[in-house]
């Protein structure tokens, strides 16, 4: 696709109360939007080809990792182009019966469940079932007799449980011992009174029962237990249909059993049968299966206009990639080449977010229970994904995904996708370079009312008659850099220096040029 004609009428949509009493959001009318998107995309759509000769080196992360942290089984797949392009599987998920891992074996992957969890609520919310602002209490009544941590305390929101912030202490590894607990079982511990470690909405703090009130909101809301409307709802719609919450219903070849090393022999973990707190823990998948649910995350973006395909509207898929609460600043991490670059993390809905230094943006989450660990992790910008799980207690194997994505990354010289400029944005800087250095006065009038108020036109005359004469005669005009559809940069070159030119539009129906900025640069 030429990246100069991808323009699209932008349609967005609004929304409407409905379900009489119900609060929540139901999007039915288009808007048609007053100016063309341009959509980012993939200028070199032939590097997800080039990993296939990369595959090999990937085997070898793992097969490494697994030997030197004694793994009885590692399963692993990269997910690019909206598929599964890889997988392969290291080791044994029954040691008695040494059966071999496969894509099909299906592991419990613990807390990466609970983005699933995460997902249905915002699939009612979108169907104007509940809203993420309502009180847990409206659908768990039970959670008035638990009590609060001070007089100004708030009441506990949906919203709150999503993020991990409605100031229940850290429960692991308490509640990876609750899975199997029953919905009377868990209403019983909120009716007898929660401990508080903080008020909720001022900080993170990881919480599993904060995930089972949302399983039971979701039962509450749905009538069906949540494991059913999930199964039904999300994961059959994609294709998900190896995936069990209940390990009794797994044929016996498929089944990973979960291993604890113990003085130099492996130990095997008891099974927890599925309950209220699978919500936050509970899904056994396989890596086949788990590959289309990454594929569904990477398919929310970029925004677009194509029509929705998917269980969950792709704006919901993003609204869980988002950073709702501050979790941590990492000042002294470092890339792996040993270069300072510090890292900011954050959780949105069910879901891990960080960013580094380079502007480079990772969305994952881990999970781990006892004889069991699993991560997976994509780069939104990159199109690319990768899973992995593994039968070795609190064995997350967060490190080797990581190496192979970005070795992956590297060697195959994958790029984010590029904004093209929208079309208004390339009609102002067309208009700006004609405009500079002379400033004629019969084309100032695609600069905002708050222009030549900011700075007269004289002083801008003058400054930039400075910097014109410094550059030299004008050489060329470079194409315009977007930061998004309404501000970008581009540079003028001159004989002795180049001239670098900033600009920003106005949210007016008409995008005017209210910020334009203009300096020298070194050639």
């Amino acid at each position: 696709m030429n990246k100069f004609s991808s323009y699209f009428l932008l349609v967005v949509a609004i929304g409407c109360a409905s379900n009489n009493d119900k609060t929540g959001t139901e999007f039915t009318t288009p808007l048609a939007s007053v100016q063309k998107y341009s959509i980012p995309h993939f200028e070199d759509t032939t590097t997800f080809v080039r990993l296939e000769s990369l595959f090999p080196v990937v085997d070898k992360i793992y097969r490494d990792y697994a030997k030197e942290h004694y793994f009885p089984a590692l399963s692993y797949g990269v997910i690019a182009g909206g598929k599964l392009i890889y997988s392969n599987n290291v080791g044994t998920v029954n040691l008695e019966e040494k059966t071999p891992a496969t894509s099909k074996s299906l592991f419990r992957i613990a807390s990466m469940s609970k983005s699933f969890t995460a997902m249905a609520i915002l699939k009612l919310r979108d169907e104007g079932k509940l809203n993420v602002t309502d009180p847990v209490s409206k659908y768990i009544p039970e959670i008035i007799q638990a009590g609060a941590l001070t007089n100004d305390a708030p009441p506990i929101t949906i919203q709150h449980l999503l993020t991990m912030s409605a100031g229940f202490p850290e429960d692991n590894p308490w509640g990876d011992r609750q899975l199997d607990a029953t919905d009377n079982e868990l209403i019983k511990q909120i009716r007898e009174g929660i401990s508080f470690s903080n008020v909720p909405g001022v900080t993170f703090e990881y919480s599993n029962m904060g995930f089972a009130m949302l399983g039971k909101i979701i039962s509450s809301i749905s009538g069906t237990p949540y494991q059913q409307y999930i199964t039904e709802n999300i994961m059959k719609p994609i294709g998900m249909n190896d995936s069990k919450w209940e390990f009794d219903d797994v044929p016996k070849e498929q089944l990973a059993l979960g291993y604890q090393r113990i003085d130099n022999e492996w130990k095997e973990i008891p099974l927890l049968h599925d309950g209220a707190y699978g919500a936050m823990g509970g899904l056994i998948c396989s890596i086949e299966d788990f590959s289309k649910y990454v594929a569904l995350h990477l398919g929310a973006w970029p925004a677009r206009n194509e029509v929705e395909t998917g269980p969950v509207r792709r704006s919901s898929i993003r609204e869980m990639h988002q950073p709702w609460r501050f979790n941590n600043l990492f000042t002294n991490a470092k890339t792996r080449s040993g270069e300072l670059c510090p890292i900011a993390l954050g959780y949105g809905y069910g879901l891990d977010w960080e960013k580094d230094c380079n502007g480079l943006v990772r969305i994952s989450h881990s999970g781990g229970l006892p004889g069991f660990g699993s991560e997976w992790r994509i780069y939104p910008e990159y199109g690319i994904g990768i899973v992995s799980f593994s039968n070795h207690t609190y064995g997350a194997p967060g490190a080797p995904n990581a190496l192979a994505l970005d070795t992956l990354i590297s060697l195959a010289g994958l790029k984010p996708r590029v904004l093209p400029p929208s079309e208004i944005l390339s009609k102002r800087q067309r208009e700006i370079a004609e405009l500079l250095p002379a400033w004629n006065e019969d084309q100032t009038k695609v600069f905002a009312e708050n222009f030549f108020w900011d700075e007269s036109l004289v002083r801008r005359k003058e400054a930039t008659r400075k910097i014109f004469e410094e550059a030299g005669a004008i050489l060329s005009v470079k194409p315009i850099t977007p930061e998004n559809q309404l501000r970008g940069g581009f540079i003028i070159e001159g004989s002795k220096k180049n001239v670098w030119v900033f600009f920003t539009l106005t949210p007016e129906r008409e995008a005017l040029i209210q910020q334009l900025d203009v300096e020298l640069m070194d050639k």
